[in-house]
């Protein structure tokens, strides 16, 4: 079951942990004889808890995945080299309004100017002396409203 490194905060403590990258799915290697592919098939259908496969529609011999597909799901696994970057649970975007759980601008809202994904950080626009300026925040310090 491929699954991908995320960072979740809980009770203010940042934790990194595995997330199932396709839950209720898993991914199987079959070497599937022309001849014989709907013998196989059946038989891996005959396993608790599987009901069929991705890409078969009306008992069509099952689509593989691309190399290209493949590649990118071990990249994202960590199984063969990538620029890896860690996500965060939570995604965000640009005009989003957010409020700030911690650090020095700690129960203020803004609205997201700038998000930068390799950095895991946010440039939130938020209202002091009541003029917009622009904070750097890690995405873990920050909740969407």
């Amino acid at each position: 079951v491929p699954t991908e490194e995320v960072v979740e905060v809980k009770d203010g403590v940042k934790k990194t942990v595995n997330r199932k990258i396709f839950p209720s799915y898993i991914l199987v290697q079959m070497d599937l004889p022309e001849f014989q592919w709907e013998y196989f098939c059946s038989q891996v259908k005959r396993i608790q808890g599987v009901t069929g496969f991705v890409g078969s529609l009306d008992g069509r011999k099952p689509t593989p995945l691309t190399n290209e597909e493949l590649k990118g799901i071990l990249q994202k696994t960590g199984e063969i080299k990538s620029e890896k970057v860690i996500r965060p649970k939570q995604t965000f975007s640009e005009g989003e309004h957010v409020k700030i759980v911690e650090g020095p601008f700690e129960s203020f809202t803004g609205t997201i100017e700038e998000v930068n994904l390799e950095k895991g950080r946010l440039r939130v626009l938020v209202g002091i002396f009541g003029r917009s300026t622009p904070v750097e925040v890690d995405f873990l310090q920050v909740e969407k409203i």
